[in-house]
């Protein structure tokens, strides 16, 4: 049994087509699918089946994909105590993140990490809250938001670590009638409208949560990912939003109002799979994270 076929159907698991399994792990379709004709044969059961647009794994398939983390996790553990002997946790930790969480951490990461061994490779993404989960597949840690709970949606079963909380405020105009108060709640907001983010995105179920208590329905006007852009139709007079307190300067013409009465606040996480978390040089970055996230606070 080879451990590169143990993580050839975790891939599967994950991704659902081999052009996809391809894309990600830069081989091509026919290569990844003799990998798998191969697999199967060594093996001397049938691995996965067609469904729909894609595949699915069988039974025996699944069993072996399951134990696929287990499998890479001991391998890494044992790589990180080799490396442990050698010295300082070295090399590059891939990280995938929300811009806005990005913003607040990874700059200053940077700083911390300058004169060790380990170096940094990052990507943004913005997503529904459960899309942050796949992506552990292509990242060593991958650093998403909440605003239900500790552990992202979909996210069960990877090492999850809170990084900080983040207090969710509401942009308004400076002109706006409720800009003179100090801090706002659900009753206030009947009849407003809103720059809101798509459907599924943490911060629209702080607005579900203000339309559950007040009984009455928010207008979302506009729903955008960007926060600057966001911020910039607050100003223009065109609706309300939240935005992040770590990382919103506020534009020129909005002010910024703390939200009370309902859960307004994000918890910002990363996220890992169990193989990659074994890493020293993840662990590591992780922890600093940890601290600068305290800091923040």
């Amino acid at each position: 049994m080879e451990v590169r076929h143990l993580l050839l159907l975790r891939e599967i698991a994950g991704r659902r087509t081999l052009a996809a399994v391809a894309a990600a792990t830069h081989r091509t379709p026919s290569a990844v699918s003799q990998q798998l004709r191969t697999a199967e044969r060594e093996l001397g059961v049938k691995l996965v089946e067609p469904v729909s647009r894609g595949l699915r794994l069988t039974a025996e398939g699944q069993l072996l994909a399951d134990s696929a983390d287990k499998v890479a996790r001991v391998l890494a553990e044992v790589e990180a105590r080799l490396e442990a002997r050698l010295g300082q946790p070295g090399g590059t930790v891939s990280i995938g993140t929300l811009p806005s969480a990005g913003e607040a951490l990874l700059p200053r990461l940077v700083e911390r990490l300058r004169g060790s061994a380990i170096t940094i490779d990052v990507q943004d993404f913005d997503l529904a809250e459960e899309g942050f989960a796949t992506r552990t597949l292509d990242h060593d840690l991958v650093i998403a938001h909440s605003t239900s709970g500790d552990v992202p949606s979909g996210a069960q079963g990877l090492v999850s670590r809170v990084l900080a909380y983040e207090p969710l405020d509401v942009a308004l105009p400076s002109g706006h009638p409720l800009a003179g108060r100090a801090e706002l709640r659900p009753d206030d907001l009947v009849g407003t409208s809103w720059i809101a983010v798509p459907s599924g995105f943490p911060f629209d179920s702080v607005l579900l949560a203000v339309e559950a208590v007040t009984g009455r329905p928010l207008h979302r006007r506009l729903r955008l990912i960007d926060n600057r852009l966001v911020e910039s139709f607050v100003a223009a007079g065109e609706g309300l939003a939240l935005l992040p307190r770590f990382t919103t300067r506020p534009h020129p013409g909005t002010v910024l109002r703390p939200l009370r009465g309902v859960n307004a606040h994000r918890a910002l996480v990363a996220l890992a799979r169990p193989d990659h978390f074994a890493r020293r040089a993840v662990r590591a970055v992780v922890e600093e994270l940890e601290q600068i996230g305290r800091d923040l606070r």
